[in-house]
């Protein structure tokens, strides 16, 4: 896994390896408001059943036709209100919905899309889909406007450098973030206005063949302090040779000063499984010297049977003193739940796959819409 801050790696790469992928990913936080949103493009989504099948397919010379990543893109928007999940949409389909560019900076899918303005650092991201198995529509119009940007680059040593290539970008560890966040039923025609002014975080991944043939499992998270900023990342890989690799990245926001930390060492505990979520922990421990940071994963907020997305709470010990009151948002992820048939089966429940009829995703979003309105 390599990792790197360059802008010019923002681009789209127009990966065409079967079992490619390549995401942008983009969050913010409303701790006023009790709002929090996750919004990713897509292209070779890396999770979906379709793109799993059809890569299998041809490996195992069922078909000759090998799976292009552009016709598995994808759009994903996941809305909270504290901490409670109201909107869950994940879309894909062929890469007529998809659209991007090698020079520029920027991604559509249907009518969702982000642009970057390089002489402002600020992302325009404006958002309108119909998800009309829950009866409503979203539009959005979103800035995020970078507060920091910070310059490093690791390459992957293993096996002397000769693995396959998979890249995270931080690219925006913390953002500012305006605009309005529309909910509109479609029966009724109201509409719910969500003023967002909120933290924000951006990055962006790639790689060139199947996640599940090359990572065994990871842990990412952020969260902000009125001292310090912090992002964490721990990757494990499938060949146990292979050393995993975790990087911490703290910003004091008194001194401007950041420290990149990237021979930490890591400690899991606590572990849980649900029927469709993989094992994980609970709680991690990150130590460098004299720098140890302590996360809690409070609260799921979204599940699936190869990641989970939690709240999170974090202790951040340095300069002798042992910091709290750091909240923010945590990823695990097991691809190699991904070759599991019996869970992709379920995962389907989960995604919109435009030109596939799925009775198990209307059945599941219709459970999920009347559990939302029993409970809302």
């Amino acid at each position: 896994m390599n990792i790197t801050t360059e802008l010019d790696q923002e681009v789209w790469h127009d990966l065409q390896e079967a079992g490619a992928y390549e995401w942008w990913y983009f969050d913010a936080e409303d701790k006023v408001s009790g709002f929090s949103v996750v919004i990713i493009w897509f292209s070779g989504f890396p999770f979906s059943p379709y793109y799993t099948n059809h890569y299998e397919r041809w490996k195992n010379r069922i078909t000759a036709e090998p799976p292009l990543p552009s016709n598995y893109s994808g759009f994903s928007f996941q809305l909270y209100e504290n901490n409670r999940e109201i909107v869950n949409f994940i879309k894909e389909g062929s890469n007529g919905l998809f659209e991007s560019s090698r020079s520029e900076i920027g991604v559509r899918f249907e009518q969702n899309c982000f642009t970057y303005n390089a002489l402002t650092d600020e992302y325009s991201l404006d958002i309108d889909f119909s998800f009309p198995v829950w009866q409503k529509a979203i539009k959005a119009s979103l800035l995020f406007k970078s507060c920091r940007r910070i310059i490093y680059e690791k390459k992957d040593g293993n096996n002397a450098g000769r693995v396959p290539l998979h890249q995270w970008l931080l690219s925006v560890p913390r953002a500012d973030v305006e605009g309005v966040i529309e909910i509109i039923e479609s029966e009724s025609g109201v509409v719910r206005k969500i003023p967002v002014s909120a933290t924000g975080y951006h990055d962006h991944n790639f790689g060139d063949m199947p996640m599940q043939e090359y990572l065994a499992r990871w842990y990412w998270g952020r969260a902000f302090s009125e001292r310090f900023d912090l992002v964490y990342y721990v990757t494990f890989f499938k060949n146990n040779e292979y050393k995993p690799l975790a990087l911490l990245v703290l910003n004091n926001n008194i001194s401007g000063k950041v420290t990149v930390l990237d021979k930490v060492q890591f400690r899991e505990s606590n572990f849980r499984r649900g029927i469709f979520s993989p094992v994980h922990s609970r709680d991690l421990e990150l130590q460098y010297d004299a720098i140890g940071l302590k996360i809690h994963h409070n609260k799921v907020l979204d599940a699936g049977p190869f990641y989970l997305r939690f709240s999170s709470s974090i202790i951040l010990q340095i300069e002798g003193k042992e910091l709290e009151g750091f909240n923010g948002i945590s990823e695990f992820l097991n691809p190699e739940r991904l070759q599991s048939r019996f869970m992709r089966f379920f995962t389907r429940s989960r995604i919109w796959r435009d030109g596939e009829p799925s009775l198990m995703y209307d059945s599941y979003n219709h459970v999920k819409r009347s559990l939302n309105w029993i409970n809302s």
